[in-house]
């Protein structure tokens, strides 16, 4: 569409209106010019037009067996998003390695925050649950127009395509292909080999990273592993009273620590 407000607003306001008969599964609104986006925990997502991708895509997940996914399984699709981004992006630049997820919800190049992803649960008319899968792209911002300093963009990094088109195709094509796995596999991660693929990808296991809580606290330690429902586990080395406990993050502000 020529421009959005927010195109996850449009897509939950579409999708609970109608059913799946009108809006069906993988029903996509995309735009180059949004123009009140929002971030995860509340943040505004702003971006000159034309110099960013903003794309929200509707997933009515179905399993071979006809039940419904385990309600642990709806956890991962952030993540999977997040996969499919950073191999869109990866064959798009000159080191593919150079790229990776930042859990739960940002993909990063060399450490630069290029892409940030925000996932709705919403039900339909018709009392069906699906998720909007929400991503916003950096695609041609100059150094002068990127948001923070930590933020970076595909012109920036030189990467051999940024218009909207190529850049959106290979991402739908990526979240196609580890929906349908995910789905296939009723939500188990761990059969589906999802939970090592995500693993892999995930650019925060190994960094010793710092965890706002919402209730205003925070604790810090080493990024160990993902959880069977896509939590962070760390390792806690701070405050001193939990070091050495292993805490599973599912909610609050994950910042890598740099050692300098």
């Amino acid at each position: 569409m020529p421009h959005a407000g927010s195109t996850n607003d449009e897509l939950v306001a579409l999708t609970r209106a109608g059913s799946a008969d009108d809006v069906p599964d993988f029903t996509v609104v995309a735009t180059d010019d949004q123009r009140n986006g929002r971030g995860r925990l509340g943040r505004v997502w702003m971006s000159p037009p034309g110099a960013c991708l903003a794309a929200s895509v509707l997933v009515r997940p179905s399993t071979p067996s006809g039940r419904p996914l385990p309600a642990v399984a709806w956890g991962w699709f952030p993540l999977l998003a997040g996969l499919a981004m950073t191999r869109a992006i990866a064959q798009l630049l000159p080191r593919a390695e150079s790229v990776g997820v930042k859990w739960p919800n940002d993909i990063l190049i060399d450490g630069r925050k290029v892409c940030g992803i925000l996932c709705e649960l919403v039900t339909d008319a018709a009392g069906s649950t699906a998720v909007v899968i929400g991503t916003g792209v950096n695609l041609t911002l100059s150094e002068t127009d990127l948001p923070v300093e930590t933020a970076t963009s595909l012109a920036l990094v030189e990467a051999s395509a940024t218009d909207v088109d190529t850049v959106l195709a290979a991402y739908l094509t990526h979240l196609r292909r580890l929906v349908r796995v995910f789905e296939s596999a009723e939500g188990d991660v761990q059969t589906s080999g999802l939970h090592e693929d995500v693993s892999r990808a995930c650019g925060t296991l190994g960094f010793r990273v710092q965890v706002d809580i919402p209730d205003g606290s925070m604790v810090m330690g080493t990024a160990e592993s993902l959880d069977a429902i896509g939590q962070l586990c760390v390792r806690l080395d701070t405050p001193a009273t939990r070091a050495g406990e292993l805490l599973a993050v599912g909610v609050g502000d994950v910042t890598h620590v740099r050692v300098v």
